[in-house]
């Protein structure tokens, strides 16, 4: 696969198109391939990634200097990061989700009319599914496996940052696809940094496209819900809350604390938020904020919050609403439940929140009434991933309420039709 680099759009533009025109070729073969044949792709897969270890990790290592050398930060780079162990976790990811029942031509309901109508719904892939990303190369391998399993083929557009990684990766897969006997075309990797190239994929690529998936900042988000002319599987931002009930167990509290914000930083289910009850202020604000600080986290405070230790840095009516990606988070106590439910209204992304206490009536209120695509009870934000949903992988988590909301996995790459038979029935 050839990399293009400034080119004129009107070289970009029928390679663009004709990337459309297989992937939907590819789409309906896949559409009719049996779970058996996708299965062993996937594994194909697997082992292809496993032997190109090398191969990726030093692809992985030039896009890291080069963004080390335009000013990325750390946080940024832990994103686009690869080892041996993640490596092997997307090999592990692929064969997790060859695990899965397959989801297409699913019958997911059947009924009968009194004319004697016999009506089913079933599961059918989307069809071409546009993948847009910035900074993680493990997307290629999640959204690559997905969309297979699901009967979808892909395209997919790295960020300029990951893409020599991606593209090691994305070859891998294509191998083990021809390995299988599927279409190589079944899962492209658009061979160019130029941005012009999204705006190709927004459009739809003549038709081609059927839905796109954007992973990534706020504006690239924001570009893709402006701009495009396909429908959206929305993920804005990942504002995550925590929020400390009273009573909560304090070693618990800690724990889960501390994994929310610390684990990885940039990832989107990384807490941004705490909120502490009034009543629970007394005995956990000070030894929560200690905790943060002491392990490099910046904390940034209400009055409240300041009072409790005086390394806490005045928060502004910006933090609140803020995606740090990094070592930062803004703490404020609330005066009870309903606040803390009227905050995360205000303020969050609806992405995944998440309450501590032992008090289970509380609990079940917040769960109901926080309106975000995850919540948690009594465990940490960073949970909001489709692997750890028991999807095998995700290629995002949707925020918005369109078709799929949280990890997008099989399921949410399928769409259904009614298959419906009759004996001779006709309308009167």
């Amino acid at each position: 696969m050839s990399v293009l680099a400034g080119q004129p759009q009107a070289s970009i533009e029928p390679m663009m198109l004709y990337m459309g025109r297989l992937a939907r070729e590819a789409a309906r073969e896949l559409a009719f391939a049996s779970t058996a044949q996708k299965n062993a792709a996937l594994e194909a897969m697997a082992r292809r990634i496993e032997a190109r270890t090398g191969a990726i990790l030093e692809a992985n290592k030039n896009d890291i200097d080069a963004a080390r050398g335009k000013g990325r930060d750390e946080a940024f780079i832990d994103r686009m990061a690869l080892n041996e162990a993640r490596v092997a976790a997307m090999a592990l990811g692929l064969r997790d989700i060859a695990a899965l029942p397959d989801p297409v031509g699913e019958m997911t309901a059947t009924w009968t009319r009194p004319n004697g109508l016999q009506i089913s719904r079933v599961r059918v892939p989307l069809g071409v599914i546009g993948i847009i990303y910035e900074s993680r190369p493990n997307v290629t391998a999640d959204a690559g496996g997905l969309c297979l399993k699901s009967g979808n083929a892909v395209i997919l557009r790295s960020g300029s940052e990951s893409f020599l990684t991606s593209l090691v990766i994305c070859n891998a897969l294509t191998e083990g696809l021809a390995e299988a006997g599927l279409p190589e075309a079944a899962i492209q990797l658009v061979p160019t940094v130029d941005r012009q190239a999204v705006g190709f994929m927004l459009a739809g690529l003549g038709g081609a496209i059927d839905v796109i998936v954007p992973r990534g900042g706020k504006s690239l988000v924001a570009r893709v819900q402006e701009e495009a002319r396909v429908p959206v599987f929305a993920h804005l931002e990942g504002v995550c809350h925590v929020y400390v009930h009273q009573p909560a167990d304090p070693a618990m509290t800690k724990t889960i604390v501390l994994n929310a914000k610390m684990r990885r930083t940039g990832v989107c289910g990384a807490a941004e938020t705490l909120l502490v009850d009034r009543a629970a202020a007394p005995t956990h604000l000070a030894p929560l904020v200690k905790m943060l600080i002491e392990v490099g986290c910046e904390v940034r405070g209400d009055a409240d919050t300041q009072k409790a230790d005086a390394r806490v840095k005045p928060a502004t009516e910006d933090d609140w609403a803020k995606e740090y990606l990094d070592a930062i988070i803004a703490v404020m106590v609330v005066d009870g439940l309903d606040e803390a439910i009227g905050h995360i209204a205000r303020y969050g992304s609806q992405h995944t929140e998440a309450i501590i206490t032992e008090d289970k009536e509380a609990a079940e209120k917040f769960l109901a009434r926080v309106d975000s695509a995850i919540v948690l009870h009594n465990a940490s934000t960073q949970f909001a991933d489709g692997g750890e949903f028991g999807m095998g992988a995700e290629i995002g988590i949707a925020t918005g309420r369109f078709h799929a909301r949280g990890p997008v996995g099989l399921e949410q790459l399928t769409t259904f039709k009614y298959v419906v038979h009759g004996s001779g029935q006709i309308r009167p």
